[in-house]
């Protein structure tokens, strides 16, 4: 059965980022802080690297009682036991995902544009990760989404919408009456010195 997932605080992985020794501490103690949801998102390891990573990030989300997410690998996901993936405009398509992964795991789908929203949607997406809604560091080719676009996105489609891209405590206010359902944050919160403070201050400042 699938989970029902809260969104709020949603926090990406990026060790190159990180403030702390290990994935496994920035991980907890974004946790501490208010994350909801942890997309475990691994660019430059091999295939066994990644595993024996979610394996590890898993124990501690399973404890904590937070789901995993797997960015674009559905096979790390299965093997892991992940809640579900999140996939790109470029990644295999939601169709493809869904005849692999069943009907209940968790598919995020990353949308720049209406019609990538409603396409998402159509395809069966149970989320919608929407940016980048300013400029970062994570995505150099990622080109920004206006407050406009989001606003339109958000009522073009029914599903969550999760806003993501250089947000942090100076803009994060502007998305507290959009209606979207959650935040995606990756440096704001892991590449602060207390990151369970940085996650908890952008939680307060999100949902007062």
């Amino acid at each position: 059965m699938k989970r029902k997932m809260n969104y709020t605080l949603y926090l990406c992985t990026d060790r190159d980022l990180m403030s702390t020794a290990t994935l496994e501490e920035a991980v907890e103690q974004a946790i501490s802080g208010g994350c909801t949801l942890v997309q475990l998102r691994e660019k430059n390891c091999s295939s066994l690297d990644f595993y024996r990573t979610a394996l590890s990030i898993k124990s501690i989300t399973d404890r904590r009682g937070v789901p995993l997410i797997i960015n674009d690998r559905a096979d790390i996901a299965l093997a892991v036991g992940a809640a579900g993936v999140h996939a790109g405009q470029s990644d295999l398509p939601c169709t493809v995902l869904r005849a692999l992964l069943g009907q209940d795991r968790i598919i995020g789908i990353s949308a720049a544009t209406v019609a990538e929203a409603v396409q998402a949607q159509r395809d069966g997406a149970d989320y919608l990760g929407v940016g980048a809604m300013f400029p970062t560091g994570t995505k150099a080719d990622a080109e920004a989404v206006s407050m406009k676009t989001l606003m339109e996105i958000r009522r073009a489609v029914s599903i969550p919408i999760v806003a993501i891209g250089g947000i942090n405590p100076q803009n994060v206010a502007k998305f507290r009456n959009t209606g979207i359902d959650g935040l995606a944050v990756i440096s704001a919160i892991l590449a602060k010195p207390d990151i369970a403070a940085a996650a908890r201050e952008l939680r307060a400042q999100f949902r007062p």
